[in-house]
């Protein structure tokens, strides 16, 4: 059974992953997560003070603050990663989201192929507010091909540089795996998923139906954004959620 750790005043759990963020969050018994996204990108230091409004507004802490969707304008050298990781995480740490290096937000960051922003931006967020008798709600951060928590992701990638159907196949078996291993921490399988997203510019049509299709990942159809992950050389990410109330607004 894979450990979760409950934010209290959060009004979610979640799995422990890396310094930058967790592997998914859950909404923890008489509360429920919801997410917002923002009808166009919103850089980092914009969006958080627009979080930090509707929190408020919605009387939740800061520390209800529980995974984020981020779009960035190219794939990130393992350097260069490493540097943007340190400065999105000082926020959490003014916060109080994030205390003694541990990370409960999770997070997708994915690089648009077509009109990228010239920032790192906000793409949404998700949050948790009370809601009695609230079915399990949940929000698996994102995952490419290649084992997180390591000294680097190159030396981990499946079938690196490999773009055929068959390098394809390996790195999505991979990260579907890993989706379905972040999912069974919060109780959850395919059948849970309100929305499953794919982030590759890659042809991955040969798998949809025989990968995908074969475990239930189209259950409330799929979201293709046509984005390449965030470090360079990985070719292939997902995510997926289980969440019932979702907003889109301007800011």
């Amino acid at each position: 059974m894979i450990t979760t750790i409950e934010v209290q005043d959060g009004g979610y759990r979640f799995m422990p992953g890396v310094s930058q963020y967790s592997c998914g969050i859950g909404a923890l018994p008489g509360f429920t997560i919801e997410r917002v996204r923002f009808a166009d990108p919103v850089p980092l230091k914009a969006a958080f003070a627009r979080i930090a409004e509707i929190l408020k507004g919605a009387g939740r802490p800061l520390t209800a603050f529980g995974a984020c969707e981020l779009r960035s304008p190219a794939p990130f050298t393992e350097e260069g990663f490493r540097a943007f990781n340190e400065i999105y995480i000082k926020t959490l740490i003014e916060w109080g989201v994030m205390k003694d290096g541990v990370n409960p937000v999770a997070r997708s960051n994915v690089c648009p192929k077509i009109d990228p922003p010239s920032e790192p931006c906000f793409h949404a967020f998700s949050y948790a507010v009370p809601a009695p008798q609230a079915a399990p709600s949940f929000v698996v951060a994102g995952s490419g091909e290649s084992a997180e928590g390591k000294a680097n992701y190159r030396d981990h990638i499946i079938s690196p540089g490999d773009v055929s159907p068959s390098g394809m196949l390996a790195k999505a078996k991979w990260v579907l795996d890993e989706m379905e291993r972040r999912m069974s921490a919060f109780g959850g399988t395919w059948k849970q998923t309100t929305g499953v997203q794919l982030y590759t510019v890659q042809d991955v049509y040969s798998i949809l139906e025989s990968e995908l299709g074969r475990r239930g990942v189209f259950r409330n159809g799929l979201t293709w954004h046509f984005n390449r992950p965030p470090v360079v050389g990985l070719d292939y990410e997902m995510d997926c959620r289980c969440v019932h109330i979702e907003k889109v607004i301007a800011v």
